[in-house]
């Protein structure tokens, strides 16, 4: 009887990433739903995770949106004013639930996983936030996402009567002092009204992807992820022509020169007209690019 092989350990811990199949299905759905009439926000957040997490198939999807709607569910029926829905939704999720962040969800990519949040309890401002979003405008509740510089929030009521909350803090609300704190400890910069402005489901959408990337870029053995998340980003409308750029980079980075190379040289010819430098240094690095295959 020939000795057995050992079994091949995993270069990375999970999650681990779909079979390509599954991931071209997810980012035709992802596509369709980021350019329909009302994106459906915890749709797409659902999607990025299953591009991430290859154990997330349809039932678990499935599985995580009747979470969101049973949570809704026990809610008070209307609880009244915007501080009321506040109170209610901190009390359920970041009480009863214990949904909330600690620092050391920053070093986590599941903490950016919509499922893996539902599951876990745990993730970042801007995960928790979709939580609270999508349970309480499930519930009836006039609520949206507010993209602070450096930190996500969610909004209660209307411009004239709005009460911010953290979910972050379990659903702390916020005071105005608390909020100007906030941003001053990001930026260093005064409050402005228009940090205040309802951000749309593909803001909060293109938000996640960037978080997503910069963990990444932080570890550049997994430029897998980082090269997914900024596919998906290309994927939505309006996307920035630096995307082109960006994946470029990360292509080369892997290795993979000649398809890095003609996607700079992609790059170049779109900003051509409108950055002269920013054509000529993407040429340079795509001859670079092509110089590593000899």
């Amino acid at each position: 009887m020939e000795p057995q092989e050992p079994a091949r350990r995993p270069a990375f811990p999970p999650p681990y990433p779909p079979p390509p199949e599954r991931s071209a299905e997810l980012r035709r759905r992802f596509a369709e739903e980021a350019r329909s009439q009302w994106p459906d926000l915890s749709a797409l957040c659902l999607m990025i995770g299953a591009e991430a997490d290859g154990t997330l198939d349809e039932a678990g999807m499935d599985a995580a949106q009747i979470e969101l709607d049973e949570l809704a569910g026990r809610l008070p029926y209307r609880p009244g004013e915007p501080l009321a829905w506040a109170r209610a939704v901190g009390r359920l999720l970041g009480g009863t639930h214990g949904f909330c962040g600690t620092a050391g969800e920053y070093e986590r990519l599941e903490s950016s996983l919509l499922h893996s949040v539902l599951r876990r309890r745990r993730g970042l401002p801007i995960l928790l936030s979709v939580v609270w979003m999508e349970v309480a405008r499930r519930a009836g509740a006039p609520v949206y996402g507010v993209a602070l510089p450096g930190h996500f929030v969610v909004g209660f009521g209307t411009a004239g009567d709005r009460v911010l909350a953290d979910p972050f803090e379990g659903g702390r609300v916020l005071s105005g002092a608390d909020t100007e704190l906030l941003v001053a400890g990001a930026t260093g910069a005064p409050l402005e009204p228009s940090m205040l402005v309802p951000a749309a489901p593909l803001q909060v959408i293109q938000r996640i992807l960037n978080n997503i990337r910069a963990w990444a870029t932080a570890r550049p053995e997994r430029s897998d992820v980082a090269l997914w998340a900024v596919e998906l980003a290309m994927l939505l409308p309006s996307r920035p022509a630096r995307l082109r750029y960006d994946r470029a980079r990360i292509l080369v980075q892997r290795g993979a020169f000649t398809e890095g190379a003609a996607e700079l040289e992609a790059y170049a010819e779109l900003v051509s007209v409108v950055d002269p430098t920013a054509e000529e240094k993407a040429r340079a690095q795509a001859h670079a690019a092509r110089a590593l295959l000899n």
